[in-house]
């Protein structure tokens, strides 16, 4: 039986992660923003915000004094954003970095040390596929989630040596609530965003299902979809067609701007 921590796993892929864990005998502590939260059997609730060093301290207090340690975490707190890079403010940029990508951080700065000191230990961060294939309109998201790509694959590095293994998980779109904490002042990329969540083949289950395989295996690199996996090998061994691809998308990017554009100036 495995002790894990969860953040963000009030909903979408955190839950689905939960669910899986807490109905295979795992204990699980599940952190998220609000004050309480249903949890299911097996799970106890925390809220937690990833870029509060105070609440991680507490966490790990947590950890210790009721699991007496820790096998698994899971940096899964994370916010959406879309945007045109003009468009996109500075207060969004710090928003995304603060949570995205330093949010990640802290985690691993908390609960690093415990896992060395155990010489065990398993840190999975979820990016997305967004951190290792960069679509047009969405710098900010896949900047930020490249940096979770990056960090991730240092520690696996740094912390080999110490008997603790690093995963991160790049799920493509999936159907969750992610859409909900778009924010990005750009109203035109924001919807093709939540269009693309919404119609998404794939839900949160089936994606922690993928997950859940990868990180029992010790995989670095967990992607957890077909489309993932194709855009992923695209990239690296087509690199015309990815470009070509890419250069395409961005082109649609600047006409569905455009008519947005026009449509809002007929209607004025």
């Amino acid at each position: 039986m495995a002790r894990i921590l969860i953040t963000g796993g009030a909903s979408g892929l955190g839950a689905a992660l939960t669910r899986r864990y807490t109905e295979r005998g795992d204990t699980v502590l599940v952190t998220d923003l609000a004050e309480h939260h249903p949890v299911p059997d097996g799970a106890t609730y925390l809220r937690l915000d990833v870029t509060s060093e105070n609440d991680w301290t507490r966490a790990t207090e947590v950890v210790t004094e009721r699991f007496g340690g820790l096998d698994v975490l899971v940096n899964n707190a994370g916010i959406a954003t879309g945007g045109r890079v003009e468009l996109v403010s500075h207060s969004e940029w710090t928003r995304v970095l603060d949570i995205n990508v330093a949010g990640v951080a802290n985690g691993c700065r908390a609960f690093v040390p415990l896992f060395k000191q155990a010489r065990a230990g398993h840190v999975v961060n979820t990016a997305s596929l967004a951190g290792l294939v960069h679509p047009p309109a969405m710098s900010a998201y896949t900047a930020a989630k490249a940096a979770v790509v990056a960090l991730s694959e240092s520690l696996r590095y740094e912390l080999a040596p110490h008997g603790v293994a690093v995963s991160v998980l790049c799920p493509s779109f999936f159907r969750t609530n992610l859409a909900t904490s778009l924010r990005g002042e750009d109203p035109v990329m924001a919807g093709v965003a939540r269009k693309l969540i919404d119609t998404a083949a794939l839900d949160a289950d089936q994606i922690a299902a993928a997950a859940l395989d990868g990180i029992d295996a010790r995989r670095f690199l967990v992607l957890t979809d077909r489309a993932g996996r194709r855009a992923f090998w695209s990239k690296r061994l087509l690199r015309p067609l990815y470009d070509r691809q890419m250069f395409a998308m961005g082109r649609r990017t600047a006409t569905t701007a455009q008519r947005a554009a026009k449509g809002n100036t007929t209607h004025r």
